[in-house]
């Protein structure tokens, strides 16, 4: 994309600014607030020394020197700092038609400005003894909405799934099916009815604690490939992923390669075994083979096979980091795991450290999300699956296309209920910042109106509607002049500052900034809409509105479908 950024900026004053590097420069350039309308400012404070001139001073003098009509509407010196303002054409040609095409081209699959950098992002990595649930989906949509956010700066992202499908917890809801499941076959979806087992054991186990022997002992069998406990694990397991698979398809989610801890739980052996024999590791007394982390008192030493040489979590996970690095060849690897696993995953990477394993990795840590009611809690059957809250949310959205347009086919309703429901849904989640604990609400996150999809939704089939009422054909060329309201000029200015969101969310992952983006530029809209009438007698201001409002769909569109959003003509 062909953009006047920060960068370009930074360029232009380097011709005159003495003393300072251009990296200096650029992290000195800063964004006015909401209320001034340049779209950036210098301050000339450091300057000072070097100048032996007062701030202002040089202010004035970088004003006379810096000339370029055809791009700056205003230089400025005001006080100590110079400001600029782009010209009004600058800003909404560089949005019809560059960032458009690039929009649509990353729409439809099809950007070709890819940058060098390969990265592959883990995600949801589910258990498969009970459902996907309500937390599972925040982990889906940050790690969706990363990878579209990856993909549309030009990298080339790999979306990959960890299907943590043996051990312990895994064999009690086999036990509990072996128990009292009398050899049903699920009805309804599949891997509800595994989920139904997990609980069931929770249940048993307060009653009886020599259960958990007879998990242990499974879990033996199952290490030593006994025919009988092997069936039973591949046919529940089969349950679990085929009820995953239509969970993500209604996430619209796909995976460039699935992984299953069975196939290489015990391949990680190796890469520890060699890390022992090199002096890396070194055994304890009773035999267990550990990573010596507490040097510098920040982290614990890290058991990495146990005594009995069976391996643990981290052990398959070291493995899974090499083969990821063969099959991908990345130059980043994220995780996307909850906060709870922060410890964890600085002890992972550093073991991988330890190995020789140097690659950029990055564990995309978030917070908890809960009910009105409270948390959630899996063993006890107090939990919110993600196809419930899918169905819910479009129920909710049914109701009120139905209580707005009860004249629509019912076809149309369903159509619609679905894309508001699943926009209420995601946006509701990706709105607040990935590291908050936050409390979901489906009813308010429904509403038509405050800091939802539907409402992002809504402007913009609000300019299609204003849009297909004009007869004029939109076009770059206009006389920007014309656009000169303060609600034009707030408007510009946040249209404008539409990549500089998009880099800072890349740099700091940081996903939520599009979504409270999204609703500045809406809520921006709406009070514009109040204030300047678009379709007049005037043609000439009113072909320069329609291409103000036009770029303001485009960005919200490029927006939404980072987000994972469709968007309605019609609400």
């Amino acid at each position: 994309m062909n953009n006047i950024d920060i960068k370009f900026i930074a360029r232009i004053l380097e011709e005159h600014v003495k003393g300072l590097s251009i990296g200096e420069i650029e992290s000195l350039i800063e964004l006015p607030p909401p209320d001034i309308f340049f779209n950036y400012a210098f301050p000339c404070f450091q300057l000072a020394k070097h100048e032996k001139k007062a701030p202002s001073v040089i202010a004035k003098e970088l004003e006379t020197k810096i000339n370029k009509p055809e791009i700056f509407h205003e230089v400025k010196a005001i006080g100590s700092y110079l400001n600029f303002r782009i010209k009004p054409s600058i800003i909404l040609r560089n949005i019809f038609e560059s960032q458009h095409e690039y929009g649509k081209s990353f729409m439809s699959g099809t950007n070709k400005d890819e940058k060098l950098e390969r990265i592959v992002i883990e995600y949801p990595s589910p258990n498969t003894n009970k459902p996907l649930h309500l937390g599972h989906v925040r982990n889906m949509l940050i790690g969706n909405t990363t990878s579209n956010l990856l993909k549309y700066v030009g990298h080339r992202v790999y979306q990959v799934n960890l299907n943590n499908d043996r051990g312990i917890h895994i064999c009690k809801s086999m036990l509990a099916y072996k128990k009292w499941g009398n050899n049903q076959e699920p009805q309804g979806k599949s891997d509800h009815f595994v989920g139904q087992f997990y609980v069931i054991y929770s249940e048993e186990e307060e009653r009886d604690k020599s259960l958990s022997d007879e998990i242990k002992m499974m879990l033996m069998l199952w290490e030593q490939n006994d025919p009988e406990t092997r069936r039973l694990w591949e046919k529940m397991n089969d349950w679990a992923l085929k009820g995953f698979k239509e969970t993500y398809k209604k996430f619209n989610i796909t995976f460039d390669k699935e992984y299953f801890e069975s196939d290489f739980y015990w391949k990680g052996k190796a890469k520890i075994l060699e890390g022992l024999e090199k002096g890396i590791f070194e055994k304890s007394e009773d035999g267990a083979i550990i990573a010596r982390l507490n040097e510098n008192g920040v982290l614990q030493d890290k058991v990495l096979l146990r005594s009995d040489g069976t391996s643990i979590y981290i052990t398959q996970d070291i493995y899974l980091a090499f083969l990821k690095k063969q099959d991908f060849n990345y130059d980043r690897s994220i995780y996307v795991v909850g906060n709870e696993q922060n410890f964890y995953f600085k002890q992972l990477f550093a073991v991988l450290d330890l190995l020789g394993f140097k690659e950029d990795k990055y564990h995309f840590s978030y917070g908890m999300i809960s009910l009105p009611e409270g948390k959630m809690k899996s063993r006890e059957g107090i939990i919110v699956d993600a196809d419930d809250i899918v169905e819910e949310m479009h129920q909710l959205a049914f109701k009120e296309v139905h209580e707005r347009y009860p004249n629509l086919s019912e076809e149309e309703k369903k159509y619609r209920a679905e894309v508001i429901g699943n926009s209420a849904l995601r946006f509701f989640i990706l709105k607040y910042s990935p590291k908050s604990d936050f409390i979901f609400n489906p009813n308010e996150s429904i509403s038509f109106e405050g800091e939802t999809g539907p409402y992002i939704q809504y402007c913009y089939a609000r300019i299609e509607s204003i849009i297909s009422k004009s007869s004029q054909d939109i076009k770059s060329r206009i006389k920007s002049s014309l656009l000169k309201h303060e609600k034009e000029l707030h408007l510009l200015k946040i249209l404008h500052s539409f990549p500089e969101i998009v880099e800072q969310a890349v740099n700091t992952y940081s996903i939520h900034l599009i979504p409270q983006y999204l609703l500045t530029l809406c809520q921006s809209f709406n009070s514009f809409y109040d204030s300047c009438k678009v379709l007049s007698d005037d043609k000439v201001l009113e072909r320069a509105r329609l291409l103000l409002i036009k770029c303001v769909q485009i960005v919200i569109k490029i927006g939404l479908t980072i987000l994972g959003i469709e968007t309605l003509d019609n609400m």
